[in-house]
């Protein structure tokens, strides 16, 4: 039977959403503003992320990635992510051109803990920025920290990611 789009059943409101899920609370872990030591080891571990932008041509959620450690904790408020232009279509950093805001999740393949960044980012092409790096990249997306946190590792267990999608 095919869905009656007509009558969608749409939530339009937040007051019948809440009435669906309850109003929200917050369950991360280690939420801060900060990166702290803990949060600061997730990051260096970890060999990717996915970085959500949003800008004039539409939203953009990228993968970036590279041997652990390849995001650099520059200070406590500021990442330091690398930007050699992968695919070539530069979504990332078109989006952060036009719009600041970004979102990061970073994974570490065997860890079932997600790691959650918010901040506001901007493209660098400063070549004492850019020499973080041993081979220095075309850019670098700086990242202004507002929000961490550790996110509950319910959604990677009940995929079994690092099973491959199959129980063992």
């Amino acid at each position: 039977m095919q869905p009656d789009f007509a009558s969608d059943g749409r939530i339009a409101d937040l007051e019948t959403l809440e009435q669906l899920f309850g109003k929200p609370v917050r369950t991360a872990r280690g939420e801060s503003d900060q990166l702290h030591a803990p949060l600061r080891t997730l990051i260096e571990a970890a060999p990717f992320l996915i970085l959500a932008t949003s800008g004039a041509d539409g939203m953009d959620a990228s993968a970036k990635g590279d041997a652990g450690g390849f995001v650099r904790v520059f200070d406590a408020k500021t990442l330091l992510i690398p930007e050699r232009g992968g695919n070539g279509r530069n979504d990332s950093v078109r989006n952060i051109v036009a719009d600041p805001r970004v979102a990061l999740t970073f994974f570490i393949p065997g860890n079932n803990e997600l790691l959650r960044v918010n901040g506001r980012a901007f493209v660098s092409v400063a070549l004492d920025v850019r020499e973080q790096f041993a081979t220095p990249p075309r850019c670098v997306i700086v990242v202004r920290v507002d929000e961490v946190f550790s996110q509950c590792s319910r959604a990677i267990e009940q995929s079994k990611l690092w099973l491959g999608g199959r129980e063992r």
